[in-house]
């Protein structure tokens, strides 16, 4: 199997994994430089540096990586010592870079209106596959869309099972109005997905929360979701509440602290409208 089709696979499942890549050699080492191990998340592997402790302890950085998202350069000096202990009788020096492969993030944006123009077309530019969900054709279209990866004009319930969500998806509801707004979030809150935010003063959202929560849907589900949506900028138009929306975004993608100091200016995190939703 090739380690550049399986990680293009494995992108495509949504699914991390860690490559580790002899980017230096000194003196004689068992294998070459560029040589290449892949570490899928399960832990299984494609590929070789060589083998031996050297990969070994490279297989566990590999898993560090994919934990942590951030890459790893090692060193090894397979001296005669060493060299013996480890069957590995070459007595070179290697360098090693492990960096995380990550699946493409998407994102899905319910409604087609004005604001979800702007956010499909910043969202595409920082990286994102864009997804567009609505329930009306005249909205939801190529025409209105050209960058979107995909396009759905159905019902939102009737949309749900199709979609592909995980860890890497981001989801923003900005429909037309208060009732779509719950359907989504109703099923939003029920995902994996690493980001899902909603477009709404704060007490539009806590009567949002209010009518979930009469249906069963516990407090604590609505926790996680960035509602108002977007950093603080003072956005006003389309474009501009479209880049704190997509800002925000980039923040949890790199794991910022400015996204989850966002996350504390929620709805959730004010303690005198958090009030609000006990009355």
């Amino acid at each position: 199997m090739d380690v550049y089709e399986e990680i293009v696979r494995l992108r495509k499942l949504g699914q991390k994994s860690a490559l580790a890549t002899i980017v230096e050699v000194r003196g004689s080492i068992p294998s070459y430089e560029t040589a290449k191990l892949l570490v899928r998340e399960d832990g299984s592997m494609i590929g070789t540096i060589g083998g031996g402790c050297v990969e070994a302890e490279v297989w566990n950085a590999a898993r560090e990586v994919i934990e942590t998202e951030k890459p790893k350069h090692l060193s090894f000096n397979l001296g005669q010592d060493a060299a013996y202990d480890n069957g590995l009788i070459c007595g070179g020096q290697l360098s090693v870079l492990v960096e995380p492969i990550m699946p493409v993030p998407s994102a899905l944006i319910f409604g087609a209106g004005h604001i979800s123009k702007s956010l499909s077309k910043i969202a595409s530019l920082a990286g994102f596959s864009t997804v567009i969900v609505d329930n009306r054709e005249t909205f939801a279209n190529r025409d209105r869309f050209p960058e979107a990866s995909e396009i759905f004009s159905e019902e939102y319930e009737d949309v749900f099972p199709k979609l592909s969500v995980n860890e890497h998806s981001y989801l923003i509801i900005v429909t037309r109005g208060h009732r779509d707004d719950m359907r989504v979030l109703r099923w939003a809150v029920t995902t994996r997905a690493r980001y899902i935010a909603m477009i709404g003063s704060k007490r539009k959202v806590i009567n949002v929360i209010k009518e979930l929560e009469k249906e069963g849907v516990s407090a604590a589900a609505f926790e996680r979701i960035f509602a108002p949506m977007g950093f603080e900028i003072g956005a006003v138009t389309p474009e501009e509440i479209a880049v704190a929306v997509v800002a925000e975004m980039i923040a949890v993608r790199r794991n910022a602290d400015s996204a989850w100091r966002s996350l504390s200016k929620t709805v959730f995190a004010d303690e005198s409208l958090r009030a609000l939703l006990v009355k």
